[in-house]
């Protein structure tokens, strides 16, 4: 758009929260109150990780309770270590420390985690090598994972209400991202997790994953729900990568980087450990606009 012979780009600047750990049980919507009531305005977006809410939640499992079946076995041995460690990790352009990894992916700790996968995400999900639908370990202690939300749009609307409230807000809106990537070629947007924004193409699992991958297409954390205003999956990718940037992968980024960053072995890190770090769930993020001269015309 121009106005008086310039041009105005609309883009969004973010500001994010350090807060405390989230443990299970926590109130989490009187934290996102108490972070960001000083300085919330209207029209703002607020954005916040899905996997501090489902920790909240309680919306976590015990992996050590699982017990694998024959195809959750055959997953974290032949497909994980050896398709994905020889072929699928070369097709994907992985870096040669992550193929490292996934050949020596543990297989009696790894089955139990895939079965998770096949109970809570589904085949397709499975047969990626990590983060399955959204289950992710990272930031969770010993072996418990997070689940996806599965009525996200429900609890950003409570967030949203209980803000605007408290705050005597008429305009805002809230946004529930995750790390896991969404695959993006022009208007087509592919997510192998669920997700509840329109325009995402979600729970295609193993198949987005590669596919996005192997074409290098432009991978960006995925937009989970959205409440309180009608945002365009481009402009809802866009925030969720803004947000992650500024909110960071508090202890690492996979159970791996976690562990290593800790200094103990996989399923070792406590609630205390994770407590230690500091942790950014909550970012504001700010629509603005920045005019620019329109260029001359040419001679």
């Amino acid at each position: 758009m121009s106005v008086r012979g310039r041009r105005v780009d609309f883009f969004f600047r973010a500001r994010s929260f350090e807060s405390r750990y989230w443990r299970p049980g926590h109130n989490y919507v009187e934290e996102i109150f108490n972070l960001v009531k000083g300085s919330l305005r209207e029209g703002d977006i607020i954005a916040v990780s899905e996997k501090a809410l489902s920790t909240a939640l309680g919306n976590v499992v015990d992996e050590a309770k699982v017990n694998p079946s024959v195809m959750a076995k055959f997953l974290a041995s032949f497909w994980t270590r050896l398709v994905w460690g020889y072929f699928l990790g070369f097709l994907c352009h992985m870096n040669q420390e992550t193929i490292r990894l996934l050949r020596d992916y543990p297989s009696f700790e790894g089955s139990k985690h895939k079965q998770v996968a096949l109970t809570y995400s589904g085949f397709l999900s499975a047969l990626n090598w990590g983060s399955e639908g959204g289950i992710d370990g990272s930031n969770l202690p010993y072996s418990l994972v997070s689940l996806p939300l599965r009525k996200a749009r429900k609890i950003a609307d409570k967030i949203r209400r209980a803000l605007c409230e408290r705050l005597g807000l008429k305009k805002l809106a809230v946004i529930i991202i995750d790390t896991d990537k969404t695959y993006s070629f022009a208007n087509l947007h592919l997510s192998p997790r669920r997700t509840e924004v329109d325009g995402i193409h979600g729970g295609l699992g193993f198949l987005a994953y590669v596919f996005g991958r192997m074409l290098r297409l432009r991978a960006r954390p995925t937009p989970v729900a959205v409440s309180g205003a009608r945002i365009c999956s481009e402009h809802a990718l866009r925030i969720a990568r803004l947000a992650e940037r500024v909110m960071g992968h508090g202890a690492g980024r996979n159970v791996w980087e976690m562990a290593e960053n800790f200094g103990v072995g996989l399923g070792e890190v406590s609630w205390e450990m994770l407590e230690s770090v500091r942790h950014r769930p909550v970012a504001i993020v700010r629509l603005s606009r920045r005019p620019r001269r329109m260029p001359r015309p040419s001679q």
